[in-house]
């Protein structure tokens, strides 16, 4: 039985135990309506002149719509309020999106244009486990010749079944599909679209909230995208080689009401490490609009 790369990929991520300088690590909360609040319509910013590592550069400026922060190892972070005037949130993102891209031009380069993001799978209904009052049945393991590259493991909760490429497994609370460079994994409320071929991660979260991860050469990009009509969204995009001006980290959160306006601190780093500085520059944004 071959291994396909995107299992290999898809295994390592959910068994890795280390991070290294080139590591991706994904983490996820729950941002429904049990911990998100009413987001507040702002008329001017609230800018500290200190704030967690964070300590502001001048005054406020475009009365009150900008405010400029400097961050340890030379790192900076700009906060500004913007009204949507017409506009649609996904274009004032993207135009955000553009501008940091250009800070991390060759990172950029190596990513794929945005995806349109996956739509929910329905959940999918757990394995019926062998009842406890009769003996387990044991396991069933029946392959066929080499040509045909196949293997069936049957054992009650456990389904295993693979030909050539494609794979199929079936446990209590996890299922997985492969089909060569392609995969899909359901663990609890998320489900994982794979596609090794491009690079690329979806993950989508009982909440609907959107993960889409790209990774390549040494560059990874993260958006994600919570639901909801107002905006709670992030972007990160990480180079392991800085730009000439240094940055090796660029990325925004953003927040806001529904019609705006949408609160945006933009974060260039010369570190990988996305803490403490994106973290003092969410909870900046949260200070000024809430969670």
């Amino acid at each position: 039985m071959r291994v396909t790369p995107v299992a290999i990929a898809l295994l390592a991520g959910l068994t890795a135990a280390c991070d290294g300088d080139s590591s991706v690590r994904i983490t996820t909360s729950d941002s429904g309506s049990a911990t998100s609040g009413v987001l507040k319509v702002v008329d001017t910013l609230q800018c500290p002149q200190t704030f967690g590592s964070l300590t502001r550069k001048g005054t406020a400026q475009a009365e009150g719509a900008m405010c400029v922060y400097a961050g340890p190892k030379g790192s900076e972070v700009a906060l500004h309020m913007v009204k949507l005037d017409g506009a649609s949130v996904d274009e004032t993102l993207r135009a955000f999106e553009r501008r940091l891209a250009n800070d991390l031009p060759e990172a950029a380069g190596r990513m794929s244009p945005p995806s349109t993001p996956a739509t929910p799978a329905t959940p999918a209904t757990p394995a019926t486990p062998a009842s406890p009052s009769s003996p387990a049945s044991p396991a069933t393991l029946s392959g066929s010749d080499e040509s045909q590259d196949s293997v069936d493991i049957q054992a009650p909760g456990l389904n295993i079944q693979t030909r050539g490429d494609n794979a199929q497994v079936r446990l209590p609370g996890l299922r997985v599909e492969a089909q060569g460079d392609k995969a899909q994994i359901r663990i609890g409320g998320l489900n994982i679209r794979a596609d090794d071929k491009t690079a690329t991660v979806n993950v989508t979260s009982r909440n609907h909230e959107t993960v889409d991860i790209q990774a390549h050469d040494g560059a990874a990009q993260v958006r994600t995208r919570a639901p909801g009509a107002a905006t709670r969204a992030t972007y990160v995009l990480t180079d392991d080689r800085p730009s000439v001006a240094g940055w090796r980290l660029v990325g925004y959160e953003a927040r806001g009401p529904v019609g705006g306006p949408i609160v945006v601190a933009t974060v260039r780093s010369k570190d990988r490490n996305r803490d403490p500085v994106f973290d003092d520059a969410r909870e900046l944004v949260e200070l000024n609009v809430g969670n």
